[in-house]
């Protein structure tokens, strides 16, 4: 997911980078796969979690020794070849903030879905980074197993057992130190040391492999094309572009700028105009968040909560959602409640009335969290329908629709581009949800215009919910190391970016541009981009492979056809 610039200004404003970390020279130790199961209707792909242990270097000071594995999911053809070596294109998948390989879930069966009609075979690789692997899903596969969201619950929240387990609770400023370490460099070399372990020949590689991401995952794929891994610039078989044949872009550019999106303006971060080095000590002394997050909307705690709620939409969508008030109130939980269901600014000071107060199903609960008319950050938002079963009206907070739609660049990019709606009626009718395929009789908002229309909505919100709650691998990011954002907008400091030195990187191949019309990446559209209407940030990798109207899935369509040219 990709933070939008002014957001990730607020949170630059608090927060700083280290000098370049030196990774020691590539050594997988070990290797484990396991054949996931899944309810995805997309049949005829097979999904695997992989594991290669790749150690961090001692550098990086303590830490947990799951983090010395990098993990990916990988997606194929039920009827490819089943060494990656043999498929036709293996595309692999740098995600963006916040975010981690289950995002990938629907773009990646759809795209080789796609494919495969045209007897091709690809593979997805969806990555994690490091820090998912603080990351603990267990309370959610113990729910999705029993079938009951509230097992989810105790083991988060009431320290209740899961097979021996008791949840550890989440992570502090303090216990995530080595995420300090952990930045664009290590990211980089991170993705090279897998492909390398994956795939040993660098020929294959740069013939059959795919790179590219979501959101800040363009940047990162930048930087990647960017590197040189041997220290040694005059040999190039190790360079970031000779191990892929192709760029993809979802949402975003592959660029070496903050989200691709242009050069980061660094004067809106006085923190910044210090340079590394006071980056560096800010990370050290702690008083400088190591992770992106903050007391309340953005941190592990809400991340996770999007999973218990789709945890519960998918195990029982028309079942009436009482995570609200099973959840132990918190400052966290209680504040983002208030900012994300506020009416107005009056509702929202007063803190009543609360979403306590209404009756929603399950797949309502969580349409409302991430629902672009309804969700009021655009980096979180996916068009899965709408509201239904009772009377809904204009949500003007954080601000009035009116201001959304005035077509200002910066509200697009905080807010979308969508009308908000909230519920009217509290202790009223239980408020159930419209399906992407399924909205019709949309109330209408203040302006007179309908909340929305079907040509808006094209995500699945029974699979959006699947992709949140099934995958060992997480849809959503705990702890997204803040070194990694800085990195990037200090990348011209000595001693930050130092590897990427190989500046025709990215135009040494060719790339696919695919943008959501809503979305965050399509501000300065180019000849040949892939633009689907209607979509939101989120959709680029949810959206569901039949669109209304009988449509093929436009971004899976075209990546599959852009993987599979000669």
């Amino acid at each position: 997911m990709r933070v939008p610039l002014r957001a990730s200004a607020a949170v630059l404003a608090v927060t700083a980078a280290g000098a370049a970390l030196t990774a020691p020279a590539y050594a997988a130790e070990r290797r484990e796969t396991t054949v996931t199961t899944n309810s995805s209707p997309v049949k005829g792909v097979v999904e695997s979690v992989v594991r290669v242990k790749v150690p961090l270097p001692k550098a990086v000071g303590p830490h947990p020794a799951a983090c010395d594995w990098l993990s990916y999911l990988r997606f194929r053809d039920v009827h490819g070849p089943a060494s990656s070596a043999k498929a036709d294109r293996i595309l692999v998948a740098q995600p963006g903030i916040l975010e981690g390989a289950g995002a990938f879930d629907s773009v990646a069966r759809n795209t080789i879905t796609a494919a495969a009609a045209k007897g091709k075979h690809l593979e997805f690789w969806a990555l994690d980074r490091r820090s998912n692997c603080l990351d603990d899903t267990t309370g959610v596969l113990a729910g999705l197993a029993a079938k009951d969201p509230h097992v989810a619950v105790d083991y988060y929240y009431r320290k209740k057992r899961v097979d021996g387990r008791v949840f550890a609770g989440y992570q502090s400023n303090d216990q995530v130190k080595w995420l300090q370490n952990v930045g664009l460099e290590q990211t980089v070399r991170d993705e090279y040391d897998l492909l390398r372990a994956e795939l040993p020949d660098q020929k294959l590689r740069k013939r059959k492999v795919l790179c590219g991401g979501h959101s800040l995952g363009g940047t990162l794929t930048g930087f990647f094309a960017e590197w040189d891994f041997d220290g040694n610039p005059a040999t190039t078989a190790d360079a970031g572009y000779n191990q892929c044949a192709g760029y993809f872009a979802l949402d975003t550019r592959v660029a070496t700028s903050l989200m691709g999106m242009g050069d980061f303006p660094k004067e809106m971060v006085p923190l910044l105009q210090f340079g590394a080095g006071a980056v560096k000590a800010g990370l050290e002394s702690g008083v400088v968040p190591r992770t992106v997050s903050g007391p309340a909307l953005i941190n592990a705690e809400t991340m996770n909560l999007l999973a218990i709620a789709g945890l519960a939409a998918r195990v029982a969508p028309s079942g009436r959602s009482d995570l609200a008030t099973y959840i132990p109130s918190s400052f966290n939980t209680d504040t983002t409640y208030r900012l994300l269901f506020s009416k107005d600014f009056a509702t929202f000071i007063a803190g009543t009335p609360t979403i306590a107060d209404f009756r929603f199903t399950n797949a309502a609960a969580l349409g409302a969290l991430l629902d672009d008319d309804s969700q009021p950050l655009a980096f979180l938002q996916a068009s899965v329908g709408f509201f239904s079963g009772g009377p809904v009206v204009d949500k003007d907070f954080p601000v009035p629709n009116e201001m959304i739609l005035s077509g200002n660049g910066a509200w697009k990019s905080l807010l979308g581009t969508e009308r908000k709606a909230i519920p009217a009626t509290p202790d009223g009718p239980q408020y159930g949800w419209q399906n992407y395929d399924a909205v019709k009789n949309v109330p209408k908002a203040k302006d007179g215009q309908p909340f929305t229309t079907p040509a808006k909505e094209v995500t699945d919100i029974a699979e959006l919910a699947r992709s949140l709650s099934e995958h060992p691998l997480d849809f959503t990011e705990h702890y997204f190391p803040t070194r990694i954002v800085t990195d990037i907008a200090l990348a011209g400091a000595p001693g930050v970016a130092d590897g990427a030195v190989h500046k025709n990187g990215i135009t040494a191949n060719p790339v696919i541009n695919l943008e959501a019309g809503d979305g965050l990446g399509t501000r300065h559209p180019e000849p040949g981009d892939v633009i689907a209407p209607g979509y939101q940030h989120l959709d680029v990798l949810t959206a569901a492979p039949r669109q209304n109207g009988g449509r093929p899935e436009p971004i899976s369509t075209n990546l599959a056809a852009f993987a599979t040219k000669p």
